[in-house]
């Protein structure tokens, strides 16, 4: 036991640092929702690293989900958030024992902000203490662990939720209904460049046995979820190619760059570049027969920026992570269905891309794609 706290410990210490993003300005949109007093979702955070300290603070102006509890391998940490929000001795849980909230009834979805090989058993665990999950992206390693994930949520029937934060994002979201209100005409191609340049060597991200891979994994997801809610369709193909420079950081099974292609039933076709390597990449790009979308910084925590043929967007930023768990709360207390689903389901399709990406580097040929 002491020695897989331990091992928790190392890797939740540089948890979702999430350098890609730290090069943009945040300038949050007042927040301010009109007083509640009606039932909301009542989240503990499972992993306490710089993300789920991002999340616990937008929640603190959420107004249908609060912090109410902790998970974590490190006792100093559990006694700092207990003290910044309140949260009392019984809702505090480490690694080993926090299949105890299934008779916690201030619990009702915990939020699992772990490294990416640690999701499938985590999810699994709380689902099978019967309470909701939200996941962070991505959901899993490959598409049998995603499946495997969503079945266990089925059988304990509770919803299972990814952070696709990017679905509730309000200037994304005007993108989504100009295409779908046809004002780019007929979508032909999208291009979405994703990546940044990744520092410590020794992180868990460079390391396959925690993250799966490599830059894909971690930022290269963006563009591919992206391509998808922005083209408005699922692909059926893809090829891919891998560059590496320097093997020493970027070990087997790790990757550093990857160019890759997609095909869509319509005939259009996306161009993406996921990268460990480059920085100043994230931008989305839709061209349409009568217009265009450009969005740049496009999944950043924000203002994201952009702009149409018909000019500047203009929707107001809001903290991603507050809009994000409120329609989140939304989904599981209420049934509401948002514009771009952010179910397990949607988390498989990316990890069934991921794995034929992986396979199209492998091959150096076009894999077929069904989602």
């Amino acid at each position: 036991m002491n020695s897989r706290r331990d091992f928790l410990q190392k890797i939740t210490a540089s948890a979702f640092a999430l350098p890609l993003l730290s090069s943009f300005k945040t300038e949050d949109h007042p927040y301010k929702p009109q007083p509640y007093e009606g039932p909301a979702l009542r989240v503990a955070i499972m992993g306490l690293g710089s993300y789920g300290t991002r999340v616990a603070e937008a929640m603190q102006t959420c107004k249908y989900a609060r912090v109410t509890g902790v998970i974590s391998g490190t006792p100093s940490k559990i006694k700092d958030w207990q003290s910044r929000y309140t949260i009392p001795d019984k809702n505090c849980y480490n690694y080993e024992n926090f299949d105890r909230i299934k008779s916690n009834p201030d619990i009702d979805a915990v939020y699992v902000i772990t490294p990416n090989a640690l999701h499938h058993d985590h999810v699994i665990r709380v689902a099978k203490a019967g309470k909701h999950v939200i996941c962070e992206k991505p959901m899993a390693v490959n598409a049998r662990e995603a499946q495997e994930m969503i079945d266990a949520c089925k059988q304990a029937n509770v919803k299972l939720l990814i952070g696709y934060r990017m679905h509730f994002e309000p200037k994304t979201l005007e993108v989504i209904r100009m295409r779908k209100n046809g004002e780019f005409g007929k979508i032909l191609f999208f291009q979405g460049l994703s990546g940044f340049r990744i520092g410590d060597p020794t992180q868990w991200r460079l390391n396959r046995q925690l993250a799966g891979g490599g830059a894909m994994m971690d930022i290269g997801i963006y563009s591919i979820n992206g391509s998808r809610y922005m083209v408005g369709e699922d692909p059926t193909w893809v090829t891919a190619q891998e560059i590496k420079t320097d093997p020493q950081k970027f070990k087997e099974g790790v990757d550093e760059t990857i160019q890759f292609q997609l095909g869509f039933p319509s005939g259009a076709v996306a161009s993406c570049l996921s990268t460990y390597s480059m920085s100043n990449l994230d931008r989305f790009f839709l061209d349409g027969e009568k217009g265009y979308a450009e969005m740049q910084p496009s999944t950043g925590y924000g203002p994201i920026k952009g702009r149409t043929h018909q000019g500047e967007l203009t929707q107001p930023h809001i903290t991603h992570q507050t809009i994000q768990m409120d329609e989140m709360a939304g989904i599981i207390l209420q049934g509401k269905q948002p514009v771009v689903p952010v179910d397990g389901e949607e988390g498989l399709k990316d990890m069934k891309i991921i794995d034929a990406i992986y396979q199209a580097v492998q091959s150096g040929r076009k894999v077929d794609l069904k989602l």
